[in-house]
């Protein structure tokens, strides 16, 4: 990368160039017993993001929440041009500019697990074709960063579970159960 980045340094092209530099999710090396990646929990799901914007970005790191379908409408909004209505992403160039962005929440989606990531809360279901969960998780990574305490059976996350369920139905795309 920052070979890269001396190149456009070199060339003249730094001020006039947006970098960005985003990888494949991560692996449970044994966490949870598992050695692979296809899973909803935070190891598999958390990405790296790297952003170089001239006159905007200088090192700075964030703990937003944001997604790769949020890439383009970023770059449509920094370069000035428009975004079709069929993109569902919404630009985080917000948090670029030191700002709190709308958006705070994230979903993934592998096979029968989809999971909606708001704020320190993981809340997965694994649904069937129809939408209709058979199974649930619900990690609070503020008192559980390593997701050991499923709470989605716990009685006193009832309640929190149903606004969940509810609001991963609200954001998981309107072709979701189409696909």
């Amino acid at each position: 990368m920052g070979l890269v980045l001396n190149e456009l340094k070199r060339l003249e092209l730094d001020e006039d160039t947006i970098v960005i530099l985003w990888g494949d999710h991560g692996w449970n090396l044994g966490d949870h017993k598992l050695w692979c990646k296809h899973v909803t929990f935070e190891t598999a799901l958390r990405t790296p993001l790297i952003i170089k914007v001239p006159g905007k970005t200088k090192g700075e790191t964030t703990n937003a929440i944001t997604e790769y379908i949020d890439i383009y409408p970023s770059l449509a909004e920094l370069v000035g041009v428009g975004v079709p209505n069929t993109v569902e992403g919404q630009s985080f160039v917000p948090v670029l500019d030191g700002k709190q962005q709308e958006k705070d929440w994230a979903v993934s989606k592998f096979k029968d697990a989809v999971t909606l990531i708001k704020g320190d809360l993981f809340y997965t279901e694994w649904t069937k074709d129809d939408g209709v969960a058979y199974a649930r998780m619900l990690f609070d990574h503020k008192t559980d960063p390593l997701e050991l305490d499923n709470l989605a059976e716990k009685p006193e996350y009832e309640a929190l579970v149903k606004e969940l369920a509810i609001e991963l139905r609200q954001k998981w795309g309107k072709d979701f159960l189409t696909q």
